[in-house]
C-alpha cells in the first residue's frame, strides 16, 4: 500500500511527515500515513528502527523535530481523553508502593479527577479490567511482588479501565509467559470486537499473521504499511530487515527443529 499525499480527518491516527531525531541524528525519517479504524494493527521492524519513538512521537512524549500527528483530525492534547498506552515493562519502576489495583485505577483519573475521591463505580470497573486479564486476585499484591508477566497484565487492565478508542502498546508480548500471552491476546481480540483500534510494537516475526490485521514495516522510514496478508511479504521483510532477516529465520528454524 502506498502512502497518500492527502490525509483522512477521520482516521483514528494520522501522521505527517513526520521526523524525529535525538541529538541531531534522525531515529524517524519522514514518516506519512493514516492508521485504519477498528484494527489490530502491528509496527514491525529490526532493533534501532524507531517502532517505540514512532508510538511516543504520537503520544507527545518526545520532541518532534518535523511534522505532525492528529487523533481524529485533531492534536493529541484535545484527544487525550481517547488514547490510552501501555508501555513497556523495563521502562517502569515496578518498586513504587502501590498494589495492582492502585495501578489500575490510575486509568481512571481522566473519569475520577485529580484529588477527587475513588467512587465504588471506579473500584468496580478497575476490579473488571483485572478479572479480564485474570489478575482480580492479585488486586490488593503490591505491584513488586507479581511476577514479570503478571505486572504486564496489570498494566494491560490499567489501559482497558480508561475505556479508550485508541490503545498504543509498546512490546506487550516481550518475555512474558504464556498465560499472560494467551490472556493479552484475548484482549486484543476483544478489544477489536468492540471496534477500537490497537497500535501494538512487536518483535516476533512468527506471530504477526496470527495476531494481527495490519502491519506497518519500519526501518526508520515506513517500508511498507497495510493488510499483512497484502504487506507482510519476503519482499519487504528483507527491505525492512536487510541481511538480518536471513539470521532472524535461521534462528527460528533451529527453534522449531529443538
Amino acid at each position: 500500500m502506498k502512502v497518500e499525499a492527502g490525509h483522512s480527518t477521520t482516521s483514528p491516527v494520522s501522521i505527517h511527515d513526520l521526523t524525529v531525531a535525538y541529538q541531531r541524528k534522525p531515529v524517524l525519517w519522514d514518516v506519512d500515513l493514516d492508521i485504519p479504524e477498528g484494527k489490530l494493527i502491528a509496527i514491525v521492524g529490526p532493533n534501532g528502527a524507531g517502532k517505540s519513538t514512532l508510538i511516543k512521537a504520537v503520544l507527545d512524549l518526545v520532541p518532534k523535530a518535523s511534522g505532525k500527528v492528529m487523533i481524529y483530525g485533531r492534536p493529541f492534547a484535545k484527544q487525550r481523553k481517547l488514547v490510552a498506552y501501555v508501555p513497556q515493562r523495563e521502562s517502569v519502576d515496578w518498586d513504587f508502593p502501590i498494589d495492582a489495583l492502585g495501578v489500575v485505577l490510575m486509568g481512571r483519573y481522566n473519569k475520577i479527577g485529580w484529588c477527587k475521591p475513588v467512587r465504588k463505580k471506579d473500584i468496580k470497573a478497575a476490579m473488571e479490567s483485572l478479572d479480564r486479564v485474570g489478575m482480580a486476585d492479585f488486586a490488593r499484591r503490591q505491584i513488586s511482588q507479581l511476577s514479570g508477566g503478571q505486572q504486564q497484565r496489570v498494566f494491560l487492565a490499567r489501559a482497558l479501565t480508561q475505556d479508550a478508542t485508541i490503545y498504543f502498546m509498546d512490546e506487550p508480548f516481550a518475555s512474558v509467559d504464556a498465560t499472560t500471552e494467551r490472556a493479552i491476546v484475548k484482549v486484543l481480540g476483544d478489544l477489536r470486537s468492540l471496534g477500537k483500534t490497537v497500535v501494538v510494537v512487536h518483535h516476533d516475526l512468527q506471530t504477526v499473521r496470527d495476531y494481527f490485521d495490519h502491519v506497518i514495516l519500519l526501518n526508520m522510514r515506513v517500508v511498507a504499511h497495510g493488510p499483512v496478508d497484502e504487506v507482510f511479504t519476503d519482499e519487504n521483510l528483507k527491505k525492512t530487515y536487510g541481511g538480518r532477516l536471513t539470521l532472524l529465520s535461521e534462528a527460528a528454524d533451529r527453534l522449531a527443529r529443538h
